[in-house]
């Protein structure tokens, strides 16, 4: 069959029309880990005023040399400071307090010596010593966080500060996951047939599209039955903005699904695309509900679920991008198996900055070695035209983490 490149075949799911606008409001401690569907903007300066940022007496610079001042009295965090500081004197000032008016510098504690109602300067500091400035955090009109960003710790505790009770995110998406085939068993099932083998594709897929910020609907698998998988696809299209399943792409008599798929009504996008795993992808819609059949292997299932699924997923959620894609340095010889864009399995390793990649611990063979994608690993993508790669070549890799 004819194949399209995968260049092509990313070029045409980045055309595809998805809702991307759909949002809710959510409590602040329920936003973790969903998707800002606006930008996040400050209203006001931070701080607002000139701010100490320890424990100290604040004074005029100009009177750091005169020896001994005056104390005023205390301000403490929190204090609405009004008095206002001339010459030959100071106030106690707090972490997070105002700056008290005629003040521009904050001398520790440590550096005087405290009696009698007046501090001696034992060591002096430098003009705006340990003041926070008007605006250091963040001006007012400032973009703090962009549309797009998966809420993590910062985003709360930014938001937080701007008192941001209820948070705007992305509706998730919803992604109906089954795994089909008469081979199959799901978990908990017995068979004393050696021939089955124990269903992880539904499973895999489902953690990976819920990483990436979607509510997944669990179907299970089902068996090589063209009517049983058809009413279960139409089912899940009922509620589901993707439906995602493996095996029955292929050319073997029992591959139903991907003739199901147009019997659905669904308009096929492409049907095979030249890499290696998962040649017989489908991509399918129907009106604004995806069809993604990927092929039964492990692995194969998985690298094609990243390089199609989550496109989809962080469209529908406004995302700039599915996955982190960073450019590393071979650390050993690699060489091309096929003819088609390659996604290998490898070891991603930091240093001083710099990625690399190396296959030390990866199995050569099938696409079903689901394994090699522990510990800390990632897919290297080898193009159409490359060959052999050799030591200290740069390729592109997709980091596995932080979907």
């Amino acid at each position: 069959m004819d194949l399209l490149s995968y260049e092509t075949s990313r070029n045409m799911l980045d055309l595809l029309q998805v809702n991307s606008s759909r949002f809710e409001r959510v409590p602040l401690s329920d936003a973790l880990g969903r998707v800002l569907a606006v930008d996040i903007i400050a209203e006001y300066n931070d701080p607002q005023f000139p701010t100490a940022s320890m424990d100290g007496y604040a004074l005029k610079h100009t009177d750091m040399d005169s020896g001994v001042l005056t104390v005023l009295g205390d301000n403490p965090a929190g204090h609405d400071e009004t008095r206002v500081v001339n010459n030959g004197e100071c106030i106690k000032t707090f972490t997070g307090s105002m700056m008290p008016e005629g003040t521009d510098t904050l001398i520790q504690i440590e550096n005087v010596t405290y009696e009698d109602g007046k501090i001696t300067i034992d060591e002096t500091v430098p003009m705006g010593w340990s003041v926070r400035p008007i605006g250091e955090g963040y001006r007012s009109g400032d973009v703090l966080i962009k549309k797009g960003t998966k809420i993590s710790f910062a985003e709360i505790g930014v938001m937080a500060g701007l008192n941001q009770v209820m948070v705007k995110v992305a509706i998730r998406p919803r992604v109906a996951v089954i795994a089909t085939g008469s081979e199959i068993l799901d978990l908990g099932e017995h068979s004393d047939n050696p021939a089955q083998i124990r269903s992880s594709n539904n499973y895999t897929l489902a953690a990976l599209f819920e990483q990436a910020g979607a509510e997944v609907i669990q179907l299970g698998t089902a068996p090589d039955d063209k009517n049983a998988i058809m009413k279960t696809f139409e089912t899940a299209l009922a509620s589901a903005d993707i439906l995602v399943s493996t095996g029955g792409v292929s050319v073997g008599d029992y591959d139903f699904v991907k003739d199901i798929v147009p019997r659905l009504g669904a308009e096929v996008v492409y049907k095979g695309v030249g890499i290696k795993p998962g040649r017989h992808v489908m991509v399918a819609q129907r009106e604004s509900k995806f069809i993604l059949a990927l092929p039964g292997f492990a692995y194969s299932s998985t690298v094609t679920g990243i390089l199609y699924a989550l496109p989809l997923i962080s469209k529908m959620l406004g995302k700039e991008s599915p996955y982190k894609l960073v450019a590393a340095k071979l650390q050993e010889d690699f060489t091309k198996r096929s003819r088609f864009t390659e996604f290998t399995a490898c070891n991603v390793v930091v240093e001083d900055g710099e990625y690399f990649v190396n296959f030390e611990g990866k199995k050569v063979g099938s696409s079903a070695i689901l394994t090699n994608m522990l510990n800390n690993s990632g897919l290297m993508i080898a193009g159409e035209e490359d060959k052999f790669l050799e030591t200290g070549t740069y390729i592109n890799v997709i980091l596995l983490e932080n979907f």
